[in-house]
């Protein structure tokens, strides 16, 4: 433990010592912030994730979630951009959002366009290699980056987030199949499992569809049928009381499907592998 420990301490030394940018782009009278990493060398070419907070937090929430990917940046010519939603929150797909990004119908497909064009006027990054991870409402955000803007978005990740149910959902959906990958807890409180009505600082944010019928929806999208491939993750921290179990759908010329089932996972992260660094391997994998 004390070596891994030291380890992560290195990193975030090394991570300190570059320069962390902080910009914002005006969206209809509201300037928007996010920030990242200097890159180390030129990313001509390269690809960019957005990793975005859960509801009420920031985009410096995610730095520390992020150090063993940002430590492989440079060598995966990757540009991790970490936003802020309006207010802490985002305006996702969730209708009886009681934050006020969704009251005041904040405009995110603009805002993300924005960055788009911004990382690609200013770092020349590739259209066909952007991405988007979200924890909580970040995923929920994921999720919506995923039906409005699949054209410009070319694979998510969701971590503690179920879509919202058909009556719930405000989003129009583009329909287009995509590489998803999906992380939920069996044991989570706030992001149902088996779906149902979802609660933020004991507000109701409507009914979610469980995490199998997010997985199905995306699968159906993909064109799959018939039982996923089930596997068990290596249990690597058996002090967490938690284990992973994989269903994924892969075929050749469709986009993977993948949801990671934590067993005993509230609304947290499995310690047995690193999130983020899974998600990257997962989209560097189903984007070829």
């Amino acid at each position: 433990m004390k070596y891994l420990l030291a380890g992560l301490l290195i990193q975030l030394s090394l991570l300190a010592q570059s320069q962390l940018i902080t910009d914002s782009i005006l969206i209809e009278a509201h300037y928007r912030t996010f920030i990242y990493h200097q890159p180390a060398g030129d990313i001509t070419g390269g690809n960019l994730l957005f990793v975005m907070h859960g509801s009420g937090g920031n985009s410096n929430d995610m730095l520390a979630r992020t150090v063993k990917l940002q430590a492989v940046a440079a060598k995966e010519k990757l540009l991790i951009v970490y936003p802020d939603g309006y207010q802490h929150f985002w305006n996702e797909c969730r209708k009886y959002s009681t934050a006020a990004a969704n009251k005041e119908n904040i405009n995110e497909n603009a805002f993300f366009t924005a960055m788009i064009e911004y990382f690609q006027r200013k770092y020349s990054i590739s259209k066909n290699k952007i991405f988007a991870a979200g924890f909580s409402g970040g995923g929920h955000m994921a999720y919506k980056l995923g039906l409005t803007m699949p054209n410009q978005i070319k694979a998510i990740a969701a971590i503690v987030a179920n879509m919202p149910d058909s009556a719930s959902c405000d989003c129009p959906l583009a329909g287009k199949a995509l590489p998803v990958l999906i992380i939920n807890g069996t044991d989570d409180k706030t992001n149902p499992y088996n779906g149902g009505e979802m609660f933020v600082n004991n507000a109701s944010y409507g009914v979610v569809r469980s995490s199998e019928n997010t997985f199905k929806y995306w699968s159906l999208l993909a064109g799959y049928s018939g039982a996923p491939k089930k596997i068990l993750l290596p249990d690597t921290d058996i002090t967490d009381h938690k284990t992973i179990e994989s269903y994924a759908y892969t075929a050749p010329g469709k986009p993977p499907v993948t949801l990671l089932k934590v067993i005993g996972g509230h609304h947290d992260y499995p310690n047995d592998i690193d999130v983020y660094v899974y998600v990257w391997e997962f989209f560097k994998k189903g984007t070829k």
